[in-house]
């Protein structure tokens, strides 16, 4: 009988994990048979969430299984709600409710984040946001029925509740999108709601004035210092008492991992992240390792830890699969590093700022900027093609990020 190795979410960490794995099982001429890989997720595709700011958000996935079956990995259609380390086992869920037990050797989890959503009074019914393809999508549509009333103030506006990185690229997209949906002439109104005292507080001191650059020039106000305490149908009410009438609400608010790694884990992060070894593994549960969003990792010597993001989620998923084969194999682990760190904002029609470093030191602005976002896009973090020497050499996780 196969040993088995699971890897919980097709995400980008999930999906460089299972390309890790496969990468040192063929090194080692260890077969399907004698060692069995099976990828967990409600779909098989990636779907590209950096791009869910853009227009026709419903293009933004990736299909896995040619993939998958080029490097031998099985797929399982379903969703993970319970693991239990003591057993060795987890239940997956399918689209029709059905349940079924797995057993495992070695767990990769790899489940992600999604959007943190506050109890706040209206957020559930009235806010949308750009978490997922089906969050952004219903945006669109949502676009395309305001298009249909009479033009208004409240209909032109959109308030952006959130100023870090993905509030900064929705609210500076919208221009643009807003005046596909309601005419080249129409007047329209982005406003960012933020409860901290700057734009882009996480961004530090260097790419914030090109932000604010870019928010001018695209006509971006803002709101800050005080956060949302109610939305409704037309608009939002912040803490200080400013209303502002808006049809569409927009929730940014930051990320929160799933819940499946407190289940691995007694030790987490503010964040819901389990604390890992410097290999990724659970150290209270040693057949288990955990990479991307779900992993609170030290990326560095210098006391930096991994962000949510692709770009670490991806080499992160790299060591992943690489170290749950090899654990189970008996060949020796590598210590997860990633020192190389960049940041590249989109900032809509005025260009982006692409920076290097923990402390962004800017190197491109505006067009050159935007063009090595687009690169970023649209190729780098894009799984490789079905093809299984390609596949398998972008498991390496000690080859270079872009």
């Amino acid at each position: 009988m196969s040993q088995k190795i699971l890897i919980v979410g097709a995400g980008f960490a999930g999906v460089w994990g299972a390309l890790g794995a496969a990468r040192v099982l063929d090194a080692a001429g260890v077969t399907s048979s004698d060692v069995e890989v099976t990828l967990i997720s409600p779909k098989p595709e990636l779907q590209i969430r950096p791009r869910m700011y853009e227009s026709e958000p419903q293009k933004m996935a990736a299909p896995l299984l040619p993939l998958l079956d080029a490097i031998g990995v099985k797929f399982l259609e379903g969703s993970v709600d319970e693991i239990s380390v003591k057993d060795k086992t987890l239940s997956v869920v399918s689209a029709n409710g059905q349940k079924r037990s797995l057993a495992y050797d070695r767990l990769l989890l790899t489940s992600g984040s999604k959007l943190n959503r506050p109890p706040i009074p209206g957020l559930a019914d009235h806010a949308f946001s750009v978490d997922r393809i089906e969050d952004a999508v219903a945006l669109d549509n949502h676009f395309a029925e305001l298009a249909k009333l009479p033009e208004s103030p409240a209909r032109n506006t959109v308030a952006v509740v959130g100023c870090g990185f993905t509030g900064i690229e929705v609210a500076t997209e919208l221009p643009k999108r807003l005046r596909e949906s309601f005419g080249a002439n129409a007047a329209v109104r982005v406003v960012v709601i933020g409860t901290q005292d700057a734009i882009g507080p996480d961004l530090g001191p260097n790419p914030r004035p090109f932000v604010a650059e870019a928010f001018q020039s695209l006509g971006v106000e803002t709101v800050l210092g005080s956060g949302v305490v109610s939305v409704d149908a037309d608009g939002v009410r912040t803490a200080s008492g400013t209303r502002i009438e808006a049809k569409t609400v927009i929730w940014a608010g930051g990320m929160r991992a799933s819940s499946l790694a407190a289940q691995v884990s007694s030790h987490v992060d503010p964040l819901g992240r389990a604390e890992v070894a410097p290999d990724l593994r659970v150290p209270e549960a040693p057949d288990v390792f955990v990479a991307g969003d779900v992993a609170r990792a030290l990326a560095d010597d210098d006391g930096h830890y991994a962000l949510m993001s692709c770009q670490h989620a991806i080499v992160m998923g790299q060591f992943g699969g690489h170290n749950v084969a090899a654990d189970l194999i008996g060949v020796p682990t590598l210590e997860y590093r990633q020192p190389f760190y960049a940041t590249c904002v989109d900032l809509g029609e005025w260009g982006a700022i692409y920076s290097e470093g923990w402390d962004r030191q800017i190197k491109l602005t505006h067009a050159e900027g935007k063009a090595r976002k687009q690169m970023i896009n649209t190729k780098w973090i894009y799984p490789p093609a079905p093809n299984r020497a390609e596949a398998l050499a972008a498991g390496n996780p000690q080859a270079s990020f872009g």
